[in-house]
């Protein structure tokens, strides 16, 4: 099985009050909805996890119905909708999701829940556990592998784990599950699945896995889809050819880019100067010992320097990026600069217990270093500049994420109908609980981004949906 993306929970304590959930409905109607000049009697969504509904890092029931496809579908049917959004529901409310095992073998797992974990040192915290600990394999088998093509074909074609580049994969129906069940047959490619519903609308969201594959990894194990490159091996051709094909099928229709990944909770949750020290002698002894590694570098002319002090400070890290011979390879470490990011798996309990950061370099896949961050940066904007173009190109509505999370960002958060949101991880609202997918107030969220694009470009009166009204994360029971 390919791997999507790995996640482990890391426990925060948190002293929230979460609001339980009630039935959708919208909000701010406009007088007298309606479609303007779009066609929205039949809508198909094609995309991503984040389309197909995937949460807390899972594929599960109730987290796609709360998709942001499945929410702005349900306020298409006040514009004109007539067809049934389906979706190929996921038979389980605890979920499938997968990690990657110790032996490099994936394991199936369920979604997380919020519940309460002890860590090395007997402290109890609240954060993302399992909705089942030691769930049977057989059977999350069993529910990932079951074909559902026969109750298709669906609306929403949003694939957890693909890239532009998969659209035309005649492979990915035996390398992707997720595909895999609703494929009618094994060598079908998904870009042809948008046509069998025959859409008057679509909405066309993807791009993220491109980069995010690179940057889970810290750099390592995965490469970032180049730019240049055949249908079905670069992005540029690749997402021209998705346009063109959605835009022949419908002529209207809605392409978001995608947020620079590493504002969402997976990278900005752990801080580079994690390692606390409360007196004098504990930095004195760590500096010792980095005594010889500080005077190597000095004669060799290089800046690294690892020095500690009483209080926050930057962890060590490997860094085979750094200017050195290989027969010197055991001394490319390093202390983390402020701007570079640690990755939400990183094992936390290492860095409390087994002195990591400290006495031992944190592992180059927990990390992104400046020169990876700045790889992703420079493919992502490329990426958006094309997705923008070929927007404007077919006359279609545009959601720019990237501007949107930014300004989310710098302004510290939004706040909407009461709902105060954030990038930060669990608290902000708008993440769940694996640091990359949305919670159901986030995709309620992101459904009026769409809705706003929308109206904007075709003169709709769609009316948007109350976000406070959706569920919150909901707090383990005593």
């Amino acid at each position: 099985m390919k791997k999507l993306i790995r996640y482990i929970y890391l426990p925060f304590f948190i002293g929230l009050l979460f609001l339980a959930s009630c039935n959708p409905t919208p909000v701010n109607n406009p007088e007298k909805p309606g479609a303007g000049s779009a066609n929205f009697t039949s809508y198909v969504a094609v995309g991503n996890s984040l389309t197909a509904g995937y949460a807390d890092g899972a594929l599960y029931i109730s987290g796609q119905k709360y998709s942001w496809a499945n929410i702005l579908s349900q306020q298409l049917q006040t514009v004109g909708m007539t067809t049934r959004f389906s979706i190929p529901y996921m038979p389980t409310e605890n979920g499938v999701g997968a990690s990657e095992g110790s032996t490099g073998i994936p394991v199936l797992r369920t979604k997380y829940v919020l519940g309460y974990t002890k860590d090395c040192l007997g402290n109890t915290s609240l954060g993302p556990v399992p909705a089942v600990p030691n769930p049977s394999q057989a059977e999350l088998y069993f529910y990932l592998t079951t074909s559902v093509a026969a109750a298709g074909p669906y609306h929403n074609l949003g694939i957890p784990g693909i890239r532009v580049t998969d659209l035309f994969n005649t492979n990915l129906a035996k390398t992707n599950p997720f595909f895999t069940r609703i494929a009618y047959h094994p060598t079908d490619t998904l870009e042809t699945y948008a046509a069998k519903v025959k859409p008057t609308f679509f909405s066309l969201w993807i791009g993220n896995n491109d980069v995010l594959g690179y940057a889970a990894s810290g750099g390592v194990g995965s490469i970032i889809t180049p730019m240049a490159g055949a249908v079905g091996v670069g992005f540029q051709a690749s997402m021209e050819a998705e346009v063109k094909y959605l835009a022949t099928l419908t002529g209207e229709g809605v392409i978001a880019d995608i947020p620079d990944i590493t504002s969402i909770p997976y990278f900005n949750t752990i801080p580079y100067n994690a390692i606390v020290l409360s007196n004098q002698t504990q930095a004195d002894q760590l500096n010792a010992g980095y005594a010889k590694y500080n005077k190597a570098m000095a004669a060799m002319g290089l800046p690294y320097r690892i020095d500690f002090k009483v209080g926050p400070n930057p962890m060590v890290i490997a860094d085979p990026g750094m200017p050195l011979p290989d027969s010197l390879s055991y001394m490319k470490i390093r202390q983390m600069k402020s701007d570079e990011l640690v990755i939400l798996e990183m094992p936390t309990d290492s860095l409390k217990c087994a002195g990591w950061g400290s006495l031992k370099p944190v592992p180059d896949q927990y990390i992104l270093t400046e020169k990876e961050i700045q790889n992703v940066t420079n493919a992502t904007n490329a990426y958006n500049a094309l997705m923008l173009k070929l927007a404007n190109q077919y006359n279609l509505a545009f959601v720019d994420f990237n501007a949107i999370m930014k300004n989310i960002d710098k302004n510290g958060g939004i706040t909407v109908n009461g709902i105060h949101f954030s990038t930060k991880f669990i608290t902000g609202n708008l993440f769940g609980l694996d640091g990359v997918h949305l919670t159901p107030r986030g995709n309620a969220l992101v459904a009026n981004y769409f809705i706003q694009a929308i109206n904007k470009k075709y003169g709709s009166q769609i009316p948007e949906v109350n976000v406070s009204i959706y569920p919150a994360l909901k707090m383990p029971k005593n």
